[in-house]
Order: C-alpha cells, then sequence, then structure tokens
C-alpha cells in the first residue's frame, strides 16, 4: 500500500493506494468519533462491494446504514441527491454521521454534496470503485450535482476525511469504464508530466489489461500531480484550472448528447483532442504533438470524433462553463506537452479548431 497526503492544514487527508483496501478497518479510522455510518453506493456498485465494506465498518463498533442509489449519469440531480437526505433524516442520522462514497465519480460527487449539505456539513469518506474516480474524482474535494443546462454547476468544494482507492475493485470494471478512467491518466502526463505521458504511451496494452502494477503506477503518479495542484490551489483560483484540460469541450459534449449518452472520460478524451487542435492554433504545440496526443487517446479505445452540433450551439454549451469570466470563456491549452495554462481565445479560432476536428 502507498499512501499520500492531501496538504490543507487542519483539513489535510490521507489517500491510500493498494489491494484489498476494503477489508482494512483500520484505514477507516477517521469512522472512530462518529456516532453511525451510513455507506451510499448504487444499484451495480452494491451487490458487488456493500457487504464487504459494512463487514468492515462494523469492525469499528458503529451502527452502520446503506443507501442504495440507481446507477448512471443521468441520476446526479437534486431529486436522487434528496434520496440521501430522506434517508440521513428518516433513521437519525446527527453531525457525527460519516457517510462513506462507495462507487465511482457520480457517487463521490453527490455524497460528498450530501455531507456538505446536511446539518451545514458532516464528514465523509472517498472509496473510489472506478478509475476516473481514483485517479481524479475523489481527490480534490470538488462536490456536486448537475443541471440539465450545465454539468457539476451545482456544489460545493468539501473534502474528504480520506480516500481509500482498493485497485481490485478495478478488475470488475467494464472495459468502457476503464478506458473512459485512462482518460483522466492521459490528461495529468497531457498538463503535468511528459515523462509520465511517455510511460502512458509505452504501456498501454497493460493498461487496458488493466495489469495491477501498471494501475498502481497509473493511480499513484496521477494522485501525486492532482493532490499538489489541490493543495496549492484547492478552491480553483489558479493553477487547479489546468486539471480541466478537455473538460471545456468535453462537457459542452456530455450536455449535448445528455448526460450518461458518453461517459465523462469519453468525453474529455475527446474534448483532449480538440484542446491540442486549440493549442496547435495558438502557435504552443507542434502537429505532430497534436497527433501524437491522439493517437495516445485512441490507443486507450476513447472517441477522437466529436458529435456535429455545430459551432453555434458549442458555443453555446461552452458559455456555462465555470472557467467563463464576464461571458468569456476561458480555455486550458498546452503551453507544452506536460505543461497547461488558462487562456482567453477569440471565438474565430475556436470555431477553426471545432471546424477541423469534425464538430461542425
Amino acid at each position: 500500500m502507498k499512501t499520500l497526503e492531501v496538504d490543507l492544514g487542519n483539513r489535510s487527508y490521507p489517500i491510500h493506494i493498494g489491494t484489498d483496501l476494503i477489508d482494512q478497518p483500520e484505514l477507516f479510522s477517521a469512522c472512530e468519533k462518529s456516532t453511525s455510518i451510513y455507506i451510499v453506493t448504487n444499484t451495480t456498485v452494491a451487490p458487488l462491494y456493500a457487504e464487504r465494506l459494512t463487514k468492515t465498518l462494523e469492525k469499528l463498533g458503529k451502527p452502520v446504514r446503506t443507501i442504495v442509489l440507481p446507477d448512471g449519469e443521468s441520476y446526479k440531480d437534486w431529486k436522487n441527491l434528496q434520496l440521501i437526505f430522506d434517508d440521513l433524516l428518516k433513521f437519525g442520522a446527527d453531525r457525527q454521521t460519516m457517510l462513506v462514497a462507495l462507487g465511482g465519480g457520480v457517487i463521490g460527487d453527490m455524497t460528498g454534496f450530501a455531507a456538505a449539505s446536511f446539518m451545514r456539513g458532516i464528514r465523509f469518506i472517498q472509496v473510489p470503485t472506478t478509475l476516473l474516480a481514483q485517479v481524479d474524482s475523489s481527490v480534490g474535494g470538488k462536490t456536486g450535482i448537475n443541471h440539465p443546462l450545465g454539468k457539476n454547476m451545482i456544489g460545493a468544494f468539501h473534502q474528504p476525511a480520506a480516500v481509500i482507492a482498493d485497485l481490485n475493485t478495478l478488475k470488475t470494471l467494464p472495459a468502457r469504464e476503464l478506458s473512459a478512467g485512462l482518460a483522466e491518466v492521459v490528461k495529468h502526463g497531457a498538463i503535468a508530466d511528459a515523462e509520465f505521458l511517455s510511460w502512458i504511451e509505452a504501456n498501454a496494452k497493460a493498461l487496458l489489461a488493466c495489469d495491477t502494477a501498471a494501475m498502481a503506477h497509473a493511480v499513484l503518479r496521477s494522485c501525486e500531480i492532482k493532490s499538489a495542484v489541490v493543495s496549492a490551489d484547492e478552491r480553483e483560483g489558479g493553477i487547479r484550472a489546468t486539471l480541466n484540460f478537455g473538460h471545456t469541450f468535453g462537457h459542452a459534449i456530455e450536455a449535448g448528447m445528455g448526460y450518461g449518452e458518453w461517459l465523462h472520460g469519453e468525453a474529455v478524451g475527446c474534448g483532449m483532442v480538440m484542446g491540442a487542435d486549440l493549442s496547435r492554433r495558438l502557435n504552443f504545440i507542434t502537429q505532430d504533438e497534436v497527433n501524437r496526443l491522439t493517437q495516445i487517446i485512441q490507443s486507450m479505445n476513447l472517441p477522437i470524433a466529436p458529435p456535429k452540433f455545430g459551432a453555434q450551439r458549442y458555443m453555446e454549451l461552452m458559455q456555462v462553463d465555470k472557467k467563463t469570466e464576464g461571458g468569456q470563456i476561458r480555455y486550458v491549452v498546452l503551453e507544452r506537452i506536460g505543461k497547461a495554462q488558462i487562456k482567453s481565445v477569440p471565438d474565430a479560432q475556436v470555431i477553426e479548431t471545432l471546424t477541423a476536428t469534425g464538430a461542425v
């Protein structure tokens, strides 16, 4: 097992990465002062891991309940968030209750938002069971739900008490979900570590085969990159926004298609192809580098051709983005492979990218 620390002063917390971690009660020591524990999971993950996690948590001597939500991005909304509050209120949860998010990014985001909101804030632990959640969404304290007009536009910053990434849970992931998670792994290399991107390129087959050693390195290095950025800029006032490379275009794809039609990682992978093209148009990277990044993304079995919404629709969808300031969309672009920056770009150049990549 490897353990990293997200350094946020008195809100610092560990990220544990290893195998069979779900069965180790000592890793859940943050629950020791809680009055009760509520596992929040979904209909897909619950049959696989909820019973095991319940047995582990019961060893701490606390009452444990499980809340099971429907599975999928389309359920990341107010209606299903309310199901968590309904159960907490019905069964007497209090300010010392601990929530435990057992699932992928949707469960982690919704559980975190519920924890941030219930009684004005209670603690929670992330137990991510998808690659995307282990390398990205479980770390950093971003929580929230989707709105029909924009992804993740309603939420709060609320850091977990711990992140427990059990690599064995990745063995039950469908191939499509695994590839979606690899998009965020590629992103970390593209924006922050050129050597890591080269390692990803060389180990694509092992990653797609969910080789444990390869996954351990991919999750560890991704978490190292993200935790360093979060420690430096918790609330996305500056450098943290670079973690959204590919996301402005990707979120537009998700919202335009309808949440759940494309997986988040699929949209981000395609969004990175578009972001790389835009970076070239700004004379930051070469066409060969665009081609290389596109090939890496394609090698992860991710789509590289965006849906054809048309330029006007894309611009409308991207306007509803958390990086937009004063009506000006700000894009994450690659200054070079391994280094990103945030930049306002003339609409005409963005439309050139939309046209060149097939979105128009």
